[in-house]
């Protein structure tokens, strides 16, 4: 009898160590997969990219427009779910510039490409030209390996981010196909402006000029003045002007966060 119970303690006792040890590597692996999701989301902003750099060399802006837009929306919730999850590293951040210098720095040197192109004079082409184009390429690596190192950029932006200046490169083509206004059409098929454009959008990238954060930390008005007054305007502009609006809205920034900087900022 003795013996009996003895066996059924030890049986017992096997049985606790086996479901604690299965619930042990059930939390390892759970946390295992965890780990990994901000990583899947980031390669599916590169894939996102890469499937955009296709639809330019087809001439198809308006889908890379929108291939862009939906990397650009997972690369906020790679870092979103990092934070989440708590497994926030190293390879994540090298990961995640990786994909926006595909998705946020080809596509748009590539779309300038295209544009300066075409904006050509086929009696008088110069060869080199569109070539200038990945200037915003170029621009967007350094932005983003600056990023990389620069302390001073965590809640908000010095220089334009990468993603608004994608935003705002695509924008053009569909501007220059939707629009009735020759002015705007004499503007976006000018190859000296285009060039202006390329630049100036290289130099805003890295320019040391703070960016107020878009990020509304607690509910009171006079502490989200700006933000409220810039999320109600880029929503007016996007109204009235559809694809016209998305340029509008980011040189509005721009403008809004020089003025902060000047006259608001205490």
């Amino acid at each position: 009898m003795l013996l009996k119970i003895s066996i059924k303690k030890r049986t017992s006792h096997s049985l606790i160590i086996l479901n604690l040890s299965t619930s042990k590597h059930l939390i390892y692996q759970t946390m295992q997969i965890k780990k990994h999701i901000p990583n899947i989301i980031t390669l599916l902003n590169l894939f996102c990219g890469c499937i955009a750099v296709v639809f330019v060399a087809k001439l198809n802006f308006e889908m890379a427009f929108y291939f862009v837009c939906l990397g650009i929306f997972l690369d906020f919730f790679d870092g979103f779910f990092a934070r989440l999850f708590k497994v926030a590293g190293e390879l994540g951040l090298q990961l995640d510039s990786l994909a926006d210098m595909v998705t946020s720095g080809v596509v748009p040197g590539y779309a300038m490409f295209w544009l300066l192109e075409q904006s050509q004079n086929p009696a008088a082409p110069i060869l080199i030209l569109p070539y200038l184009g990945f200037i915003i390429t170029l621009g967007s690596c350094y932005r983003l390996a600056n990023f990389n190192i620069d302390t001073r950029q965590t809640d908000s932006f010095i220089g334009l981010p990468t993603p608004a200046n994608a935003l705002f490169i695509l924008s053009l083509p569909l501007v220059l196909k939707y629009s009735d206004s020759m002015v705007v059409f004499d503007i976006l098929t000018n190859q000296w402006i285009l060039l202006v454009i390329t630049l100036f959008s290289a130099y805003i990238l890295n320019a040391e000029i703070p960016l107020f954060s878009l990020k509304i930390k607690d509910f009171t008005f006079k502490k989200n003045a700006l933000q409220i007054f810039f999320l109600s305007l880029s929503l007016l502009l996007l109204i009235f002007f559809q694809y016209l609006g998305i340029p509008l809205v980011i040189i509005t920034y721009v403008l809004l966060s020089v003025i902060n900087n000047k006259f608001l900022k205490k």
